[in-house]
């Protein structure tokens, strides 16, 4: 098959991954698409994706959004075209996005089937579009059909075991290289630290408590020896915090998941980040002001996910690591039969995904 991926924002480069490699395993042909928006274009080229740069984030407001829809997908719509001339008149088979509203509306136009994938329910503006586009929705088991029934995804809905970190972490074994990047010293404690998405339609207020907890660790940093790693989503956000006495703030695309991993403690205003500490055993503070979704009400419920009220409530140590950790695995491939569900019959998958623990 012609198989079209479409990246858009930064964590949208690591889900896809194993998705893009299982497909080339396969034999077909994969053709990805990026938009330059956060880490999105210098993490396909850390991880070697071949990609074409299409189109740029046009801002945070409804009305930016909605023009940045409307341009972006006629450009994909003109290079998919394009695509199929080259190759002989032969149009994709499928295409395949995290939350892209923009390749599902191109797909639609070019009447191409397309799958789309995401796991926090409450983005009403971009789920009113995909999952009404898109043949196949996949999400977490975690979150109740009932709530994406309004965005059109009733009869749609591909549900997968777990959380999609646990899939595209599968194969992760962390190294220790990132820590003498940063000039990190392993003796003190580590915190990564997740700005919220200030650009995000969901996220769309000031976080009074992240300011709270900046200001713990700036002041931790100069007198307790913790060492804050600050990992910001924009440019702009990038600027603000970099020249803050203690802060650690990479100026490009680093190995993340193995910053995780050694961690001592993750704060984060978003979800991803949250999540991949979770998969990988690494306590985590969530700050996220916004309406949580099913996989967080799920993690908090079971203490894997912890919700922060009060900055003063953290503490800065260094944590006891148990002699194993085990970790959850799952297998890729099942992300990869049910995003292939619309040109593959209903989407059941013949087996479930295969789950390791190590």
């Amino acid at each position: 098959m012609r198989v079209w991926i479409d990246l858009t924002n930064s964590p949208h480069v690591l889900v896809m991954r194993p998705v893009i490699q299982r497909l080339q395993a396969a034999g077909h042909e994969v053709r990805v698409t990026a938009r330059d928006f956060a880490q999105t274009v210098e993490l396909c080229r850390r991880l070697n994706i071949a990609h074409t740069v299409i189109g740029s984030h046009r801002g945070g407001r409804l009305a930016a959004k909605a023009l940045g829809l409307a341009s972006r997908s006629t450009a994909l719509v003109r290079w998919a075209r394009a695509e199929a001339r080259a190759a002989g008149g032969r149009s994709f088979d499928v295409a395949l996005g995290h939350g892209s509203n923009d390749v599902s509306v191109a797909a639609a136009v070019l009447r191409i089937p397309s799958s789309t994938m995401f796991d926090y329910e409450w983005a009403t503006v971009q789920h009113n579009v995909n999952c009404r586009l898109a043949r196949a929705v996949v999400v977490p088991e975690a979150i109740p059909p009932e709530r994406l029934d309004r965005y059109g995804a009733r009869g749609k809905l591909r549900a997968y075991a777990g959380l999609k970190e646990e899939y595209y972490l599968a194969d992760f074994e962390p190294s220790a290289e990132v820590l003498d990047e940063l000039g990190l010293d392993r003796s003190r404690p580590i915190v990564v630290v997740r700005p919220p998405p200030e650009v995000s339609l969901y996220h769309r207020f000031e976080n009074d408590l992240f300011a709270e907890v900046l200001a713990r660790l700036r002041s931790a940093a100069g007198h307790d020896g913790t060492q804050p790693v600050l990992l910001p989503r924009v440019e702009s956000q990038r600027v603000q915090l970099r020249d803050v006495p203690g802060f650690r703030v990479p100026e490009h695309a680093i190995d993340a998941q193995s910053l995780i991993a050694h961690a001592d403690l993750v704060i984060s205003a978003g979800g991803t980040m949250n999540r991949e500490a979770v998969a990988l055993g690494t306590p985590v503070y969530t700050t996220f002001q916004g309406r949580p979704g099913a996989v967080d009400e799920r993690l908090i419920d079971e203490g894997r996910l912890l919700r922060l009220e009060r900055a003063e409530d953290v503490e800065f140590v260094k944590r006891a690591r148990p002699a194993t950790e085990a970790r959850v695995r799952r297998d890729p491939q099942l992300l990869v039969e049910l995003l292939l569900s619309p040109v593959h019959g209903d989407g059941a998958p013949a087996a479930p995904g295969a789950l390791r623990s190590g």
